[in-house]
């Protein structure tokens, strides 16, 4: 059995690589795999038929096609083939206001796609629940992202004079400026990866936090990071899945995030959960964790528990399941 894997352009961003590297090394054992980034970067008529030409002269009858997200257009270069669409969330279509750009998002990105592929896989219920909201289809199945092994429980003596809280990200939906209002006054470091605006770092000026912070980091000094914090913060106002919660409740670390879905169902009541806009939750969770020993331990103990449903050889083997499903049609 062949699995040729398509990936949007590498500059677009990372995340879904980084996501499927990790897949894509498990199945390597089992499953002959090819890998293949679109030419193109943006979403214009050119850049889209440049993209869907590249993935036609790809085609191959004796394989499985499985296109990993974002460029979701592509499937119309891959019909009377074997297909796997993996669509992470529809912000691409929710967020737009624009009808023109609306209707040409829902019939190239959307609909034709769900309709070419032969299987659809959703990363989480939430995901299969929008998109069941928006079209009628038994092609949907949920498949949780696999959490990279590099991210290893790792035991570590919380400080609880200053605590090292780690916060991931920095773009609208990571939620750092309620982070830095809910940490006035609250002894603790704040370690920021991203890049910061002016406006975020005239925030932490104001409320006088102690932060560093650093960006473009590679996997393994992002692993470090949490071997090195005491909590992970990630109270976001949106998320497609959620990876850092799993990452960091492998890691044995206290996980900060929010009370939305999906995460809700990826973090499985082993965080402290918050509410993204009330910035009283969020303090007095720090307060909470900060001078609560029986407290963090029960969140980091079922939080191990709970990263197992994501371990890279449980998620490779419902993908196996699923291609081998397909693979006898």
């Amino acid at each position: 059995m062949k699995i040729n894997y398509f990936f949007r352009h590498p500059k677009v961003g990372h995340s879904i690589h980084r996501v499927f590297r990790t897949l894509i090394q498990e199945l390597k054992k089992t499953v002959e795999i090819d890998t293949f980034n679109v030419p193109n970067i943006g979403s214009m008529p050119f850049d889209v038929l440049k993209n869907n030409f590249y993935i036609y002269k790809k085609r191959d009858t004796k394989a499985i096609h499985h296109v990993t997200g974002h460029i979701h257009d592509v499937l119309l270069s891959l019909t009377s083939v074997k297909t796997v669409l993996t669509i992470h969330d529809l912000v691409f279509l929710d967020n737009v206001n624009n009808p023109i750009k609306r209707l040409y998002k829902w019939l190239f990105w959307f609909y034709l796609p769900i309709k070419i592929a032969d299987r659809v896989v959703c990363i989480s219920n939430q995901t299969k629940n929008n998109i069941l909201n928006k079209i009628s289809t038994d092609k949907l199945s949920v498949i949780y992202n696999a959490v990279d092994p590099i991210f290893k429980y790792t035991p570590h003596d919380f400080n609880e004079e200053k605590p090292v809280i780690l916060h991931i990200g920095t773009g609208w939906n990571k939620n750092l400026e309620l982070t830095v209002e809910a940490l006035e006054d609250i002894d603790c470091h704040l370690r920021i990866i991203g890049n910061i605006s002016d406006k975020q770092l005239q925030l932490l000026m104001k409320y006088k936090i102690d932060f560093s912070n650093e960006s473009n980091m590679t996997d393994e000094q992002i692993k470090q990071e949490y071997v090195n914090c005491d909590i992970v913060n990630f109270p976001s106002k949106y998320e497609g899945f959620g990876m850092p919660v799993i990452e960091g409740q492998q890691t044995g670390r206290v996980v900060v995030t929010t009370k939305i879905e999906p995460i809700i169902e990826v973090a499985n009541d082993a965080v402290a959960f918050v509410f993204p806009d009330d910035v009283n939750s969020l303090r007095n969770t720090y307060l909470k964790i900060k001078t609560n020993s029986a407290y963090r331990n029960n969140i980091i103990e079922k939080g191990l528990a709970n990263a197992k449903r994501f371990s890279v050889e449980t998620i490779a083997l419902q993908y196996i399941n699923l291609y081998q499903d397909l693979y006898k049609e």
